[in-house]
């Protein structure tokens, strides 16, 4: 298989290979192989109750950054309302958009805040803005937080043009008003001397969190292509780097802090778009798990005392959907915050067969939808 195969193409040929039907989670019972380890799934981060209808879908207007679906939310509350950040997709690559709500539910369009820059070899066809530097607390609004006096993000870009083709990298940019951002140069690449075998075939989404004056970057990345006995395509899992200064990034010798569970269970394939915040005295990594077992996508969690001892909980917190719904065929990419003592879950949401497929943002939550 081309090492350029794209992850979308990946990720529906599994689907096809592996199996016509979808398995609820009744026909998974427990986490499958995570044993004495597993521990519960925290009642308060559990969201049950799914709106059952996109809040964010693409653009009706052709020629729009985000004309062929939207994806990858980041939602955060500043300066009295609502505000996320998400990818939209035109057909060559991704690019950055910011959307604004009053009510977590009544999504309206900014503007593409971080656009491709065909001069730049990093830029050229792909800039997706996975996360903002903000507070840590599950439980909270989100507010963002300023680092040295400005607002702190993370990106990924892809080599080439399609959706995430190539060996992506990982890097920071700054803003003061959350429009107009300054790029730095990659801080990570699957090339890093201390890159290793699980990460080799390159980087996927950043999350950036900022605690007692150490950064925080957890990030998803790929192998490079399987042999066809293997079956094909490759494996993405969930690692960290840390930094005190933004400059220097150690990864971590655990690495991958969110490895794949064994055959058959949710995430034997794909344990990835990782969403890190603290809840009470832990650490909670929200991501989503692609099962061999069925071809579906859905979020999943991991808790831990150290961002690097992580334990999968033993549910799934939010599932594909049945035939005929928003997310029939994945629900996944989580951001999660809290308002007003509910807890809320967003999430990419995929419905029907590609290439007819609808890519858009839903949410569920820990409260029924009056």
């Amino acid at each position: 298989m081309s090492a350029f195969l794209s992850r979308r193409s990946f990720l529906r040929d599994t689907g096809t290979l592996l199996t016509a039907s979808a398995l609820s989670q009744r026909a998974f019972g427990r986490q499958p192989g995570a044993g004495k380890h597993a521990v519960p799934t925290p009642h308060a981060l559990q969201t049950p109750y799914k709106l059952n209808r996109l809040v964010l879908e693409k653009s009706p207007i052709a020629g729009d950054f985000d004309d062929k679906f939207v994806d990858c939310p980041f939602v955060f509350h500043h300066e009295g309302g609502f505000r996320m950040t998400y990818i939209g997709f035109d057909g060559k690559g991704y690019q950055t958009g910011l959307a604004t709500s009053p009510d977590l539910v009544n999504w309206s369009r900014v503007a593409c805040i971080l656009r491709r820059q065909p001069d730049s070899p990093v830029f050229r066809y792909n800039i997706a803005m996975m996360w903002i530097v903000r507070e840590n607390n599950a439980m909270g609004a989100g507010n963002l937080k300023k680092i040295h006096g400005r607002y702190l993000g993370a990106w990924h870009a892809y080599p080439n043009p399609g959706m995430e083709a190539g060996p992506a990298v990982i890097g920071l940019c700054w803003s003061d008003d959350l429009i107009h951002w300054e790029l730095e140069q990659p801080c990570l690449r699957p090339d890093d001397p201390d890159a290793t075998a699980w990460e080799r075939g390159g980087l996927y989404k950043p999350c950036l969190v900022e605690s007692d004056g150490t950064f925080y970057l957890f990030y998803n990345a790929k192998t490079v292509d399987l042999p066809r006995s293997e079956g094909g395509g490759w494996h993405e899992q969930t690692g960290l780097a840390t930094s005190n200064d933004l400059r220097h990034w150690t990864r971590s010798p655990l690495n991958p802090v969110i490895a794949n569970g064994p055959a058959g269970s949710w995430d034997d394939r794909f344990a990835s778009d990782p969403c890190a915040v603290l809840w009470k005295n832990q650490w909670a990594v929200f991501y989503y798990g692609l099962s061999s077992r069925d071809g579906k996508a859905r979020d999943l969690l991991a808790l831990g005392r150290q961002p690097d001892h992580l334990h999968k909980t033993d549910s799934i917190l939010v599932d594909a959907g049945p035939p005929g719904s928003v997310d029939d065929d994945y629900a996944h990419k989580p951001s999660v915050i809290a308002w007003n003592g509910d807890f809320y879950h967003f999430y990419t949401a995929v419905s029907g067969k590609y290439p007819n497929d609808i890519r858009g943002i839903s949410v569920a939550r820990s409260r029924p939808w009056a």
